[in-house]
């Protein structure tokens, strides 16, 4: 049992924003705490300083005297000739060798098949000591029991676990759109009052000059009765105004949550036939040496389905073989849509050009599209102010990335788009983003991944497990 760490005034503030400012918190032993945010909020850098690897963070934490921390990170540079979980595992039995007080993991369940994230599960369930997570994980996010999330400059300490949060913040949505319609409702009353105030001392107005030039008043009695009217319309404006001044106040502190909302182009007729046919197909990069046999798969058009397997197991060669990559060697019969009429889409979005800007990729995809239709086209993505429409795509986040691929992708829907691994690194906001776009997306899609609830949001319909060296419906 360690005594609690303390994080006193924690701050991070980069050239261009503050990450976070001002943060403070208790760690007791044992504790199970998940950091989420966006790419670029300082995660990754939280989780170095309390590891004592980054001095970027100002502020201090207080480590108790002997407490041991091991500390895995997103990218495991050692063990080079091995693939990327496992690479993994055998950093995380490095860390869990020095039988360590705090374990701290970032981004754990990347690169990890079905079997590896069951074990991790498992184990990370059964673990007795303080554990601190990075993680965009839906399913290990729902066995932590503390949420920080990190957000506008801010660091919101959230008890309970993900589906919890996740419940708080829908919540909190409609309580904010509750108030958007109470205060539209709110202004335009407000604006029925001013022109109601405005015609009664128009009227008294007139009135008063009326019954002054009839003699019916005196002078003295016409002015007062005037100036009595013009304070008490004057009240009713300053009244009105400083209620629609508070009322537009709110309005701006309010921020409300993006939510895509894609068109797809459909040009090109409905294909009339299976767009993907495999019969009893070989996959390899020898002759005669496959590492896949046996693969028998049939897709309808607008049907989705998941690619799941082991590390390792053939699923990236698989993709290959269909987009006709030459360094694959193949049997059996294939009958798939040429290569321009195929989307792919990997975890690094090497679809994209890197060499132009966001309008400059769309544009070269629609050269009939105006430049409204294209700018129109980027805001159903969420680009669209001018900076961020003309920006490079190498200055984009990884989630900036991940909408534009699905925008040059929904320019021309492809007749089957292929999907590797495409949640990996990704936040939960843009994965969110991505789950939405795909939901909608109405062509033919292959998806490999082994997120399960991922899987799930985006409407697959039927998975095939590479099982060895077989490839069989689940």
């Amino acid at each position: 049992m360690h005594k609690p760490i303390i994080l006193k005034d924690l701050t991070l503030e980069l050239p261009h924003k503050i990450c976070f400012a001002n943060f403070c918190a208790a760690i007791p032993c044992a504790s199970k705490i998940a950091v989420i945010g966006n790419n670029g909020s300082g995660k990754t850098t939280l989780l170095k300083t309390i590891n004592k690897m980054e001095t970027l963070v100002e502020g201090s934490i207080i480590i108790p005297d002997g407490v041991v921390i091991s500390y895995v990170p997103q990218i495991v540079e050692d063990y080079a000739a091995l693939s990327g979980g496992e690479r993994f595992n055998k950093a995380l039995s490095a860390a869990l060798a020095a039988n360590p007080d705090v374990l701290l993991l970032d981004e754990p369940t990347n690169h990890l098949d079905v079997r590896n994230r069951k074990s991790l599960m498992n184990m990370l369930g059964r673990y007795d000591n303080t554990l601190i997570i990075v993680s965009h994980d839906s399913e290990l996010l729902r066995q932590i029991n503390t949420i920080w999330h990190i957000d506008n400059g801010q660091i919101n300490i959230f008890s309970g676990n993900y589906d919890d949060y996740k419940r708080e913040q829908y919540l909190k949505i409609a309580g904010l759109e509750n108030k958007l319609t109470g205060f539209a409702k709110e202004k335009k009353l407000t604006h029925k009052k001013l022109m109601q105030a405005q015609q009664i001392a128009a009227k008294s107005r007139r009135s008063g000059e009326k019954k002054k030039a009839e003699g019916k008043w005196a002078p003295i009695v016409a002015g007062g009765k005037e100036r009595a009217a013009q304070v008490s319309a004057g009240k009713k404006f300053k009244d009105i105004g400083e209620n629609k001044d508070g009322i537009n106040e709110q309005l701006r502190n309010l921020r409300m949550p993006e939510v895509i909302k894609p068109s797809f182009n459909l040009s090109y007729a409905p294909f009339p036939y299976s767009p993907l046919f495999i019969s009893d197909g070989a996959v390899g990069y020898l002759p005669n040496i496959p590492i896949l046999t046996k693969i028998n798969i049939s897709i309808e058009p607008n049907s989705k389905i998941a690619i799941t397997g082991a590390n390792a197991s053939g699923k990236t060669t698989l993709l290959r073989a269909i987009l006709g990559d030459p360094s694959v060697y193949k049997t059996g019969i294939w009958d798939i849509p040429k290569k321009e009429d195929i989307g792919y889409l990997d975890q690094h979005y090497n679809n994209l050009d890197y060499s132009k800007t966001v309008i400059g990729a769309i544009s070269s995809l629609t050269p009939y599209w105006t430049r409204g239709e294209i700018r129109k086209h980027l805001n159903d993505f969420l680009f669209r102010k001018n900076e961020e429409v003309d920006a490079d795509i190498s200055s984009l986040s990884g989630g900036e990335r991940a909408r534009l691929s699905l925008a040059a992708i929904a320019c021309k829907i492809p007749k089957l788009l292929l999907l590797d691994e495409i949640t990996n690194n990704i936040d939960l906001q843009t994965r969110e983003h991505i789950e939405q776009i795909l939901r909608d997306y109405p062509g033919a899609m292959v998806v490999v991944s082994h997120d399960m609830d991922f899987l799930n949001n985006i409407g697959i319909e039927n998975r095939y497990l590479i099982d060895g060296t077989k490839e069989r419906k689940i």
